[in-house]
């Protein structure tokens, strides 16, 4: 098989190194921490390592909360607003990320993000527009609905870390969940996900939720089934989707990963040296990260 497009979930893996990079264990000489950017760097390195692609996009939130998805779904990720209405994001944490961005720019690694649209969307309409085969390396469920055999796209979820992936196919999904990639993202819509602020419908979980997509096919199929008398729900669940109605007509929306932002043409080339050596010099003596500057160097080399 050709070597892959490595799509990186910037936002996901960066939370994910800040939290597990005990802040101690990684500052810069002038005391300032960069357990972010030094565990970041290290991800990248195993997924370069172990995956081999010669394709990377790191994708970027340049709005974590869409206004045209708030439109639709006030509550979408409502309970993570500051007062001042950003998103709540340890201080710590974004003073790290401008970092990681140089770090980005000198190694050659091209980031990319789009106005008014999530990371999600950037990687969904990277793995839909791009040549195949494309890996997505995440820690977002919402991004398996992605996956496709026939590309292929999988999704390299980062749920234990990135030592411990879970490789994800059509297969692997519905052996989990119950649904293929494409229902996946209705199976969320009806089962919620209080992290995003999507209450789900009332008295469904997964996997009554999998069961109904596994039989309707998707949310417009089990919504043209309740209108049919002879459809055969149970009294209760009739009752229970009826009371969801609206929000399970706006929530796909909501939840759908868009494959249609507008992106310019992408440098994906994963380079073989740092595009900027002198400046990834001094990052790393800046930082107090010649290590993980060495490792990830020698990782895109090898």
């Amino acid at each position: 098989m050709d070597r892959p497009l490595l799509l990186i979930d910037s936002a996901s893996l960066y939370f994910r190194a800040f939290f597990g990079v005990p802040e101690a264990a990684a500052k810069a000489p002038d005391g300032t921490p960069v357990n972010a950017v030094r565990g970041f760097l290290d991800m990248l390195s195993t997924l370069i390592k172990g995956r081999r692609p010669d394709r990377m996009v790191c994708c970027l939130d340049e709005s974590w909360r869409p206004a045209w998805r708030v439109a639709l779904l006030p509550s979408y990720k409502a309970h993570r607003l500051t007062p001042a209405g950003g998103e709540e994001v340890p201080d710590a944490l974004s003073t790290q990320v401008p970092i990681i961005l140089e770090f980005l720019t000198a190694l050659g690694i091209t980031a990319v993000g789009a106005a008014d649209f999530e990371a999600d969307d950037v990687i969904g309409t990277l793995a839909f527009r791009e040549p195949g085969p494309v890996e997505v390396a995440t820690g977002d469920r919402d991004l398996f609905q992605v996956i496709d055999d026939d590309k292929p796209v999988r999704v390299l979820y980062c749920g234990r870390g990135v030592a411990k992936l879970e490789v994800l196919d059509n297969a692997a999904l519905h052996a989990k969940y119950g649904v293929p990639a494409a229902g996946y993202a209705d199976l969320a819509a009806l089962r919620g996900d209080p992290s995003d602020g999507l209450p789900g419908v009332a008295g469904v979980g997964e996997k009554t939720a999998a069961r109904l997509v596994d039989r309707y096919g998707d949310l417009d199929g089990i919504l043209a089934a309740l209108d049919d008398p002879k459809s055969g729900f149970a009294p209760g669940l009739r009752a229970k989707l009826e009371a969801g109605r609206e929000y399970l007509a706006k929530s796909r929306e909501v939840v759908a990963v868009s494959r249609a932002v507008p992106l310019p043409e992408l440098g994906t080339k994963l380079p073989k040296s740092p595009a900027d050596p002198d400046q990834l010099l001094e990052l790393a003596g800046k930082w107090g990260l010649e290590g993980a500057a060495k490792r990830i160097v020698d990782a895109i080399s090898a």
